[in-house]
């Protein structure tokens, strides 16, 4: 079954040490783009976050965020940041300079700036961290996963219904080519007879005429291709892995053949035909930007 990229997931699971919430959030993207935001204490775990996500989720613009609500009886202390508190301090002297204030700058004032005094666990236990969490991930990405199958399912079944219409026209398509060639010899045996005035007109000419004009026409060999990559377009339905560039790769290819049925044609009903198939095949080229 095909999965879209698009869908949203959350997960939530509560240790002793602490409540952790996940979100994830997934659009359309070429790649896998796996973006991040977690609490400054868990940034220790963002690489390993990103490869599982990656792992679950291969196509998409992915956007996990985490939450951790730590319990009562977690012991945290006040930590400084020393690098933010230092920023501070330097701006408020600047500010001063220019405006010639000449006061000192209060320490409360520094201190009170957001972010600048953290609270912190003291002597966090990593392992059970990652334990944890991973299991609110878990929970998340399978809420996701579901989703994208059942967004997936959709539009498999709006695409399936395309390739139906196509498949139907190219059979139309099939069916008058070769009465093509057989109107446009009459077409020019009536000419023929309409401009003679009694000059001879060689058979064998006319023949000639009429087998260059069907090898022009001739589609036989883009019908071919066409119907073997729709066999093939139709068997990704079914796989298991993700089949987005492959369905993408095929579509271009379909195009390909429908141009040169195109660019062969010289009927109004064929070219009003190929019109037909290369409306559908750009509306399922939309659907498939979204699998996955």
């Amino acid at each position: 079954m095909i999965k879209s990229m698009t869908g949203y997931g959350k997960g939530q699971f509560v240790g002793n040490d602490a409540t952790y919430s996940v979100e994830i959030k997934t659009v359309n993207h070429r790649y896998a783009d796996v973006s991040v935001k977690l609490p400054r204490a868990l940034m220790f775990l963002e690489g390993e976050l990103k490869k599982y996500v990656a792992q679950r989720l291969t196509r998409g613009k992915i956007d996990l965020f985490v939450n951790r609500e730590t319990a009562e009886q977690t012991q945290l202390v006040p930590v400084l940041n020393e690098a933010l508190a230092g920023e501070y301090a330097k701006l408020f002297r600047s500010m001063s300079a220019q405006f010639n204030l000449g006061a000192e700058i209060p320490l409360s004032l520094i201190a009170s700036q957001r972010d600048v005094i953290q609270l912190q666990e003291v002597n966090i236990d990593e392992e059970l961290v990652r334990s944890n969490l991973s299991n609110a991930l878990a929970l998340a990405v399978d809420a996701v996963e579901k989703m994208r199958a059942q967004e997936g399912a959709v539009l498999q079944q709006d695409i399936q219904q395309r390739l139906d219409v196509v498949e139907q026209m190219l059979t139309e398509i099939a069916a008058r080519a070769p009465q093509v060639v057989v109107e446009w010899q009459q077409k020019l045996h009536t000419r023929i007879e309409r401009l003679q005035n009694g000059i001879e007109v060689d058979p064998q000419r006319i023949a000639q005429e009429v087998a260059i004009v069907a090898d022009r026409c001739d589609i036989c060999e883009e019908l071919v291709r066409f119907d073997s990559h729709l066999l093939q377009f139709r068997q990704l339905f079914t796989a298991e892995d993700a089949v987005g560039r492959q369905m993408d790769f095929l579509l271009q290819e379909l195009n390909r053949e429908t141009n040169t049925m195109g660019s062969k044609s010289n009927d109004a009903e064929l070219t009003r035909q190929v019109v037909a198939i290369k409306a559908e095949l750009e509306k399922i080229r939309e659907q498939v930007q979204n699998i996955e």
